[in-house]
């Protein structure tokens, strides 16, 4: 029996920021027992963490957050020391087209687990931590200045957002109330490999290697700071660490693009790496339909995470990106099995049979 300093939960663990969390952690500290708690829904891939299956201080669990009884068996299998909770609904879009099911997941799931730590703690909360991962989007909308900072008031406005800061709360809540301990980070966009075809940078990256039409909302005149996700990895593992308890972080690249430069720069290097004519993939740029309550720009102001526990993204945008390209375009097996499910359905199997 392998004995270990700590045992961590890691929350929807096989997504696309968890998978690298789950992967910086297990890889960091062989001397803690990392244990990815994942539903496996749609977003969720077990191909994205095959290189460390096999690690002696990693576990997978198969389970719902909002799965009471579920949560209760793990806390009393593994005795958690910390919590860093990633699972949630995170596509906006489909926050438009069911909210329900960010409430259920993102809301009650949150609570549940806040509950099940709760109780399994008893009080006992020295060397505790439940760490909830959140996003920028909370703030709402700003206009052409300024930036979120950890005091900017919640402004939500869609159902996913809304979800993330009804959680967000919930967190603080049970920090005031109950005396938990917790921390909490908004992140801005992330960008990296291992990202579900559906967001921005892989769908643009999937679309112009076949040719397909690049939909643009409105006239792309949205802003978004973006973040390498190995970097937010790294700040999760140093806010885990070293963050205040009852403290907020924001986590941010400095690096603000308008979709549609975004775009271009994706066309560009994509035209480079595939051998094309410049201005070949561009032509694919198509404007849709502006997304019902769509935020004109988010900034994070990342300055209180940097003076106080030393952080800072590790990638110039434009290399981080050629090195996201360069992954996609080499791991189309992953691709193709993402978008047909037929990951879902091996994996679903596996873990069924265990």
């Amino acid at each position: 029996m392998n004995n270990f300093s700590k045992t961590i939960l890691i929350t929807g663990g096989a997504g696309f920021i968890g998978s690298h969390v789950v992967r910086l952690f297990v890889n960091k500290y062989p001397a803690y027992n990392i244990v990815n708690l994942d539903a496996l829904t749609y977003a969720g891939n077990l191909e994205n963490l095959k290189d460390i299956e096999s690690a002696p201080n990693y576990v997978f669990e198969k389970g719902d957050i909002t799965d009471e009884g579920r949560m209760q068996e793990l806390f009393t299998k593994y005795v958690f020391e910390g919590v860093i909770h990633l699972a949630a609904e995170s596509h906006v879009d489909r926050s438009i087209l069911d909210p329900l099911q960010f409430v259920r997941t993102n809301v009650l799931g949150t609570v549940n687990l806040l509950n099940v730590a709760r109780k399994s703690w008893n009080g006992q909360y020295e060397g505790k931590r439940f760490y909830h991962v959140s996003t920028d989007e909370v703030y709402g909308s700003l206009g052409e200045q300024g930036f979120f900072t950890e005091e900017t008031p919640y402004d939500p406005r869609s159902p996913y957002s809304a979800s993330k800061a009804s959680s967000d709360h919930f967190v603080m809540a049970y920090h005031h109330t109950y005396h938990l301990p917790v921390v909490i980070s908004n992140c801005s966009n992330n960008y990296g490999s291992h990202h579900f075809p559906e967001k921005l940078i892989p769908l643009m990256i999937n679309n112009i290697k076949n040719q397909k039409p690049l939909p643009v909302y409105g006239k792309g005149e949205n802003v978004r700071d973006w973040l390498w996700v190995d970097d937010h990895a790294r700040a999760i593992d140093v806010i885990y660490h070293n963050g205040r308890e009852g403290e907020k972080y924001n986590v941010g690249g400095f690096n603000e693009w308008k979709n549609i430069d975004l775009v271009h720069l994706l066309c560009a290097i994509m035209d480079k790496k595939l051998q094309r004519e410049p201005g070949e993939s561009a032509r694919l740029i198509t404007y849709v339909t502006d997304r019902p309550g769509h935020d004109l720009r988010y900034a994070i102001d990342a300055t209180k995470l940097n003076r106080e526990l030393g952080w800072k993204p590790s990638l110039q945008f434009e290399e981080g990106l050629e090195k996201t390209v360069d992954w996609y375009l080499s791991n189309e097996d992953w691709i193709n099995h993402v978008t047909s499910g037929d990951y879902k359905n091996y994996y679903e199997a596996l873990y069924d049979q265990r």
